[in-house]
């Protein structure tokens, strides 16, 4: 090939890296953006870039229409609706290729979960048992869980990660440092089990965030010591090219970026 599809990826979760690759190994060059500058192993090919910080429709546009990318994959977070939406949007106005990965959802008992559509309902649902409850569903919706918990007085954990972001919205919230649980996952069947007891917690909450998000290992240490189980569902997302494997995926960008991509 003289010549090589540059694919923006959008990403930061835990598939990211992997995905970087095989884009690279199909012979694309790779910008992969982040929201954040957390560390993200993505290893050392020379055909992947990487940039951090939050990028709006419009700097999602010029950034597009400057690089000239031949497509643009977003891998981000399931619960990430404005980067989902300002991405669509930009890739509509620039006429750029949008490809969505979405990660698979969990296969687990169902009917042992409480399902909530939102946070508000899930809060309220949280302290209906009036017994200590664990959030782990990052640190971007924490107020109403503080509202509620405070005006119940009943202890309330959250487990975010230690960056700047995450403090800055775990005070916004007006969750007491002592009640901030510093981590990053992935977590272990046996870490959510000792936290759970050492918390002495009765309502684990949690997003749908897939196999890979460990939601099968909450469920497991939640069920062993009889916690509620609450999980906040996907929004919904619009129908379009949103792709569950990564072959797939990769298999429409192929077909997408046929006059770059060869593929043999």
């Amino acid at each position: 090939m003289t010549e090589r599809a540059q694919v923006l990826l959008l990403g930061g979760t835990s598939e990211t890296a992997s995905l970087a690759l095989r884009l690279a190994e199909l012979g694309c060059r790779v910008l992969v953006s982040t929201a954040t500058d957390e560390p993200l192993n993505i290893g050392q090919h020379s055909a992947i870039s990487r940039r951090s910080g939050r990028l709006n429709r419009s700097e999602l546009i010029e950034l597009i229409t400057v690089q000239g990318f031949s497509a643009l994959v977003d891998a981000t977070h399931p619960y990430a609706e404005v980067v989902h939406r300002n991405a669509r949007k930009a890739c509509e106005e620039t006429g750029c290729p949008y490809l969505r990965y979405q990660r698979q959802e969990t296969q687990g008992p169902r009917d042992a979960w409480l399902y909530a559509d939102d946070h508000e309902q899930a809060s309220l649902l949280a302290c209906e048992s009036g017994l200590p409850i664990l959030l782990t569903i990052g640190s971007r919706h924490l107020a109403p869980y503080v509202e509620q918990t405070s005006r119940r007085q009943l202890p309330l954990y959250a487990r975010v990660l230690n960056h700047p972001e995450s403090v800055a919205a775990c005070d916004a919230a007006g969750l007491e440092t002592s009640r901030r649980i510093f981590g990053r996952g992935p977590f272990s069947y046996e870490d959510n089990l000792t936290m759970i007891r050492r918390y002495e917690i009765g309502v684990v909450v949690t997003k749908e965030s897939g196999p890979v998000g460990g939601v099968g290992e909450k469920w497991r240490a939640a069920e062993h010591e009889h916690c509620q189980f609450i999980v906040v569902r996907r929004p919904v997302e619009p129908s379009g090219q949103s792709y569950n494997g990564i072959n797939e995926l990769l298999n429409a960008l192929q077909q997408q970026c046929s006059r770059y991509v060869d593929a043999e």
